[in-house]
């Protein structure tokens, strides 16, 4: 199937999420990426926020004519409202949204929805079909469940910044909010799987994700290690301590990526890339255990040979022979590539009321008849509440200009 194909059918329409709506009571980075996936897939998200400053997101730069880009990239495929969850009538409102509801998001501290009257069973018991997903930094149940979560806490505490770095360095934080995106990827994967449930079982449940364990989860074969060796993974540069050579080597230019992923691969790159075939039967790397206890030296040896090369000139030589290679891209060389940027569509153009034109990050889901899309910009704080109150709800103008008064919304 040819790109335009594949355009043609994603523009017909039929999205694969279209059938549901989505309560998003989302904040800052977790939540409100975790919803805006579902919304790229067709889903019909309302974002609830607080009267007066909305998301906290809203605060984060970079900004323009005033509207925040960095919310507008991580709610995009959203319609609006601002609505006050502590008065009664905001309260009432809201309950008559959960009724139509198929899905709720929310990220606030465990508890909090509790105190409002607004929790899982209480909801529950109006809507026996809602899926209600909630991620926080520790969950909803254990010994730290009310301790306060954010992405710097996850990476520490779940075990990434402890394996992430040079050798014999500090620990560090990954470069982007790694916690926070595995955390409402792993969101969408507890709802939409609750949405499959409810199928076989005609109800909703409570979806819990935790920052904390969806970081954990990320370290797979570092438990391993530890559980047969009873060694404490320590931080290893680009080096992987499972396969080698498998890293990053310099070059005349820069740095490039190499990876020997098996014997094959290893014994032809020997052979065929940096003519070394003594490698293949030199005793300190004769297997790939050896090589990842002697990489150190074995790069020294590999480096000899790429420091008189260009990157570009290795990569299309590894390549040539069927070992993966690259580049290292910086965030420029990325948007411009024809690959990611052009064929992949991981950007966007799109028009924003306020910013104007701007680019947002595109969907890494392909859906290869159902494409995911960019619907409609980020809502502006409160855009939609009048459509929302008047017009699917019901409430009269008068009514909404005294709710307006009261500051319900």
């Amino acid at each position: 199937m040819d790109i335009q194909t594949i355009k043609n059918k994603a523009n017909e329409g039929v999205q694969a999420l279209q059938n549901l709506k989505v309560l998003d009571l989302t904040r800052v980075v977790a939540g409100p990426y975790g919803a805006s996936v579902l919304g790229d897939f067709g889903a019909d998200i309302l974002k609830i926020e607080m009267p007066g400053n909305g998301d906290d997101a809203r605060g984060y730069g970079p900004y323009a004519n005033g509207e925040s880009i960095y919310y507008a990239n991580l709610n995009r495929n959203k319609k609006g409202i601002t609505l006050n969850l502590k008065c009664e009538k905001g309260k009432e409102i809201f309950l008559k949204l959960v009724k139509d509801a198929d899905i709720l998001l929310e990220n606030y501290r465990p508890g909090v929805m509790e105190r409002l009257g607004l929790g899982y069973e209480s909801l529950h018991e109006i809507n026996p079909r809602l899926i209600y997903g909630a991620v926080s930094g520790f969950g909803s149940y254990g010994p730290y469940s009310q301790r306060p979560g954010y992405d710097i806490i996850s990476q520490g505490m779940g075990g990434l910044m402890s394996i992430t770095g040079e050798k014999g360095g500090k620990p560090t934080r990954s470069g982007n909010a790694m916690g926070d995106i595995l955390g409402g990827l792993n969101l969408v994967i507890g709802v939409l799987a609750a949405v499959n449930a409810r199928y076989i079982t005609g109800l909703g449940q409570k979806v819990d994700v935790s920052l904390v364990d969806s970081v954990a989860a990320s370290l797979e074969n570092a438990y391993i290690r530890y559980f047969e060796s009873h060694e404490l993974p320590v931080r290893n540069g680009n080096a992987y301590a499972s396969i080698a050579p498998y890293d990053t080597y310099m070059a005349k230019d820069g740095y490039v990526i190499i990876g020997c992923g098996n014997q094959k691969l290893y014994e032809k790159f020997c052979n065929e890339v940096v003519e070394m075939p003594w490698m293949i039967t030199d005793e300190r790397f004769l297997t790939v255990p050896l090589r990842v206890e002697n990489n150190e030296i074995q790069k020294k040896y590999i480096e000899e040979w790429t420091k008189e090369r260009k990157v570009d000139e290795i990569v299309e030589l590894v390549l040539s022979k069927g070992i993966p290679a690259g580049p290292i891209y910086n965030v420029k060389q990325i948007v411009e590539d024809e690959h990611i940027a052009g064929a992949r569509e991981m950007f966007i153009d799109i028009e924003h009321p306020v910013i104007g034109k701007m680019t947002v990050n595109g969907n890494p889901v392909k859906l290869m008849d159902m494409m995911p899309r960019i619907n409609c910009p980020a809502p502006v704080l409160g855009q939609d509440n009048h459509a929302v109150f008047v017009e699917k709800l019901g409430y009269s103008e008068e009514e909404y200009e005294q709710m307006k008064a009261e500051k319900v919304f």
